[in-house]
């Protein structure tokens, strides 16, 4: 066939990874090749003489022994998009996709491929294919991949074709490295005195010393301190003024992490080191000012403004920034961890400047605000429903809290976060209690088992603390832990949901209406989530985030670390989809607004079940917007979810 006819996506991976003569070798070796609706060009056993690259049509793959589907049935499904048989569905091939390439490599097809409508395909002989693995081995190795390893190809690709937009915000991937400052390390026995001329003559605002082994900070306001409001004298030595409760990054971590774990600690710098682990060296400090000034004249960049905010009006004008962020954060393709990290970080804070603001400083000190959901789990990018709960220590008088938890519900809607449709926030008196109150329901809960008792448990054991008495909320998430850790049967039950919705391996194609999207919150991120929470809480592990949570079953044993990363990888993926389509609905809101607040309107006039359909919309995702790669990515997301719910089914036996 001749190279000009050939319509290949040769700048979509794995065709990108080719060189020039390799790309016309295959533009010329291939020949178009026909199937009818029902054909089966690969079957159990085959030794397969072809990789197929399709031009036009689907192409289903089943498992070995699936029933194939008769024409009428084809046919409903083609127009509704769901029937028993796609159940069996392992991947589903459309334009652009191709197949058959794992069969060459592995000898042999441990699948079945039918063609749901008539299909015409680029054919790719074997033999040439097995000359271009040989000349270019990352070629072969792609079809091998690890879901990490495809996604890190997607990310190169977009690197370099973002080029000068990505130069032109490259602050957003700047790494610590980028800005960090060499650390002035002095002896612990080093005096008061030594300490101030060494930072004057490093232009310093901080010095890291040593006692027994533990690394400790002493900053210029800690000298002054220690001189003047204490009264020191000059020669009193360092050792007794460090603080050694440290904040550490990594040298590669991106700049913004670093921000992100100010913002967190309310802390002003952290320190550098070769790797997080106690005894690590210190390399570096990062100072706040170093920071600022890195990012300065930055419009995506509201930690300043949060902090310098001093009344509510001053807080919503950086609120209605976040999207601003977000928006960079999408374009410049930081990796959705990473961004989930500083938008949970810095919407963590708003709420706690608020709670601030209009808690007082007696009611803070004897309370604390939790908050749930994603945004408790950092998991949440644009703004999310209200999802919060309060815990008051016994004893402690608070008889006006019910207007004030309402007035801090009525603030957080002005921030952008509307009311939680469940009605799980502070201004609901039941999810606030004392502290003995909260065991008891915790207890309840468990004993009940019932759907609501299990979501409750659910919602709590995701809780961090934002305001208040941090040690409230980890006693409570504490005493969860004890009541469920070793009860088989609550954890049976309290798995099961994760099961609930069908996994969308069978939604793919040439789909006629967004109504046949895949909800990407229901078959992908819930079951990642609620499935590694499970597993969390069976073990006892406190970290409240879906990565970490991954983090610490791995060192615990309990998950494998490249199942681990897989699934990591895929819960990123689903959260990067479901963002961009989340974007669009904004931009769209945001356009109709301008338009005469038309949109504004329409949403005031919505009944509930409206709202509800135009919310889940937010989470469809149409795969023909999809490059072939983020579809192939898709596949095998989805593939590692279904592999995970059948490993839940088996450990928690939800098969009965």
């Amino acid at each position: 066939m001749q190279a000009s006819l050939v319509d290949i996506a040769f700048e979509e991976p794995p065709f990108s990874l080719l060189d020039e003569r390799l790309r016309q070798r295959l533009a010329e070796g291939v020949d178009l090749h026909y199937f009818e609706a029902l054909a089966q060009p690969l079957v159990p056993g085959a030794v397969g003489e072809a990789v197929y690259i399709i031009h036009k049509g689907e192409v289903a793959e089943l498992a070995a022994d699936s029933a194939l589907p008769d024409a009428a049935t084809l046919d409903k499904a083609q127009r509704e998009g769901l029937d028993a048989w796609v159940s069996l569905r392992i991947g589903h091939y459309t334009a652009g996709d191709l197949f058959g390439a794992l069969t060459l490599l592995n000898g042999h097809c441990r699948t079945r491929f039918v063609c749901e409508q008539e299909t015409l395909c680029y054919q790719l002989p074997a033999e040439l294919f097995f000359s271009l693995c040989d000349e270019c081995p990352a070629f072969g190795e792609y079809f091998q991949h690890s879901l990490s390893d495809k996604a890190r190809l997607l990310a190169a690709q977009r690197d370099t074709r973002q080029g000068a937009s990505r130069d032109q915000a490259g602050f957003m991937l700047a790494r610590v490295m980028d800005c960090m400052r060499p650390p002035l390390k002095l002896a612990a026995s080093a005096s008061i005195e030594q300490g101030v001329k060494a930072m004057q003559t490093a232009g310093a605002d901080s010095l890291i010393i040593s006692v027994e082994g533990r690394q400790g900070v002493v900053t210029r306001t800690d000298l002054l301190n220690a001189l003047v409001i204490q009264g020191l004298a000059a020669n009193h030595p360092l050792a007794s003024l460090g603080s050694f409760a440290l904040v550490a990054v990594t040298a590669e971590e991106y700049l913004f992490q670093a921000l992100v774990q100010m913002t967190r600690h309310r802390v002003a710098r952290v320190v550098v080191k070769e790797r997080l682990t106690p005894d690590a060296a210190v390399v570096g400090v990062i100072e706040l000012t170093d920071v600022l000034g890195f990012f300065s004249n930055r419009s995506q960049l509201v930690s300043l403004e949060i902090e310098r905010a001093s009344d509510m009006a001053a807080l919503e004008q950086a609120s209605a920034r976040l999207p601003e962020m977000v928006r960079a954060l999408a374009m410049q393709g930081v990796h959705m961890r990473h961004a989930m990290a500083l938008l949970s970080a810095l919407n963590g804070r708003l709420i706690e400047r608020t709670f601030a603001m209009l808690v007082a400083e007696e009611h803070r000190a004897s309370s604390c605000l939790m908050l749930m959901g994603s945004e408790g789990r950092g998991e949440q990018i644009l703004k999310t429903d209200q999802d919060n709960g309060l815990i008051i220590a016994d004893g402690h008088q608070w008889p006006e809290n019910e207007d004030t938890l309402q007035r801090f519900s009525d603030a957080l809607a002005g921030l952008g976060y509307p009311p939680c449709p469940g009605n799980i926030m502070v201004s609901n008196p039941e999810w606030v209690a004392t502290e003995s109150r909260w065991r008891g329901k915790i207890a309840r809960w468990c004993a009940g088992r019932d759907g609501e008792a299990l979501m409750n448990l659910a919602i709590v054991f995701d809780a961090r603390a934002s305001g208040g008495n941090e040690a409230l909320v980890d006693s409570l998430r504490g005493h969860l832990v004890r009541h469920a850790t070793r009860d088989e049967l609550l954890l049976s039950h309290f798995a099961r949901p994760a099961l609930h919705f069908s996994t969308p391996l069978t939604l793919f194609g040439s789909l006629r209406s967004p109504r046949h999207g895949i909800d990407i919150k229901k078959g992908g991120i819930f079951p990642i989530v609620h499935g590694v929470r499970t597993m969390a809480l069976e073990r006892g592990v406190m970290a409240t985030g879906t990565f970490a949570r991954l983090e610490a079953l791995v060192s615990d044993g309990r998950i494998e670390a490249s199942d681990s990363a897989d699934l990591a990888e895929a819960l990123s993926l689903f959260a990067e989809l479901r963002l961009r389509q989340q974007l669009r609905h904004l931009e769209e809101d945001e356009h109709g607004a301008g338009a005469g607040g038309a949109s504004d309107s329409r949403r005031d006039g919505q009944d509930k079940t409206t709202a509800a359909r135009e919310a889940g919309s937010r989470n469809l995702i149409i795969t023909q917007s999809l490059s072939s790669l983020e579809r192939d990515l898709l596949r095998d997301a989805l593939s590692r979810v279904k592999d995970f719910k059948q490993r839940l089914s088996h450990r928690y036996h939800l098969e009965y």
